[in-house]
């Protein structure tokens, strides 16, 4: 079985792919920390994010590696584990930015075919359904309002110490927003044949078991309200 759930940041695309796969016995791969552990890097670097031509030379010498532990994906850049460093609003804003440079998404789309070709996987990101998994047996659009995901990611932020304000957040989503649905290349947009769901005043567990029933009908053409 392979899901691909695409989206915009902010929808909780990993919180609903990771309760899926541990429901499913799917394996879970978050493609975003990989583009986010890019731009770290290239930030590290003192790079412009946003230019080919600065970061594209850089490629090279980045080595990245998704492991599965019992805490689950960890993400190793360099065998450093940053999987806690890539969960800024910096690191967010950075891993849009070179998003959008070709060579970036070469660079990781072997990588990431390679773990979707292993199959039983569920990603998330925001090309898996129209670029990685266009053979995929569900795709999934999940979106939110604006308002919405900026106050799930407020209370994330805030829950693990970080110090910002609520427009701030709003503002990120916003830009982000922008930055990844009017990039020439692989814009984040749904694929023809993806459900389009919009999980706007609804908690985790109500996503994860309205998706679960359309997994039920790829799976096996059964759906119950």
């Amino acid at each position: 079985m392979k899901i691909a759930i695409d989206g915009p940041g902010g929808a909780g695309k990993s919180s609903v792919a990771k309760a899926l796969a541990a429901k499913l016995g799917l394996v879970y791969v978050d493609t975003g920390a990989l583009y986010r552990s890019v731009g770290l890097f290239m930030r590290r670097a003192g790079v412009d994010t946003a230019s080919a031509a600065e970061v594209s030379p850089l490629l090279r010498d980045v080595a990245l590696e998704l492991r599965w532990t019992e805490e689950g994906q960890r993400v190793i850049l360099c065998g450093e584990d940053v999987s806690e460093a890539i969960r800024t609003p910096e690191a967010s804003m950075d891993a849009s930015a070179v998003s959008a440079i070709p060579e970036v998404r070469e660079f990781l789309l072997g990588l990431q075919r390679d773990m979707a070709d292993k199959g039983n996987v569920i990603m998330d990101g925001r090309d898996i359904g129209t670029v990685i998994m266009p053979d995929a047996d569900l795709k999934i659009f999940l979106t939110a309002s604006p308002e919405a995901r900026a106050e799930r990611r407020f209370a994330e932020l805030r829950a693990k110490g970080q110090d910002c304000t609520f427009e701030e957040v709003l503002e990120d989503i916003i830009k982000r927003d922008a930055q990844d649905t009017g990039r020439d290349i692989a814009p984040a947009v749904a694929a023809d044949d993806a459900v389009v769901f919009d999980n706007s005043g609804m908690g985790l567990a109500e996503t994860v078991d309205k998706i679960g029933e359309l997994v039920k009908v790829a799976t096996c053409g059964e759906y119950h309200e």
